[in-house]
């Protein structure tokens, strides 16, 4: 259920690392926890986040939730499309990812979960 090229957070973020860039989403498991999606407060290209730290937020018919950073990096693109379709998360949320970052350091995904272990941690 969990691509396993994908790295993944306990805080619910997947991340897609091809060469220095990283695209990041949340899980499955996380818009399931949400429940419909109804808007994503993305940050501006350019902006540059700490492993760890908030970059965002997601809203939901249930709750608002933070979004975690999973690699500290520079915001390169944004995906726009999300602010007109943030339904799109519910329906994949593994393709859609939200941002996409320079990673300042690449070696942070060794910190991340495989698609085993989290899937061991949503059980």
């Amino acid at each position: 259920m969990y691509p396993a090229d994908l790295k993944y957070t306990r805080d619910h973020e997947w991340v897609r690392l091809e060469g220095d860039v990283a695209a990041v989403g949340i899980t499955d498991y996380a818009q399931k926890q949400l429940g419909d999606v109804v808007f994503v407060d993305l940050p501006e290209v350019g902006r540059t986040f700490a492993q760890g730290e908030v970059f965002g937020t997601i809203e939901s018919v249930k709750a608002v939730s933070e979004l975690f950073s999973p690699l500290g990096g520079e915001v390169v693109e944004v995906n726009a499309a999300l602010a007109q379709k943030p339904e799109a998360v519910n329906s994949d949320p593994h393709g859609s990812w939200m941002i996409k970052l320079k990673a300042s350091d690449p070696g942070e995904t060794a910190s991340l979960l495989g698609s085993d272990a989290y899937e061991t941690l949503v059980k």
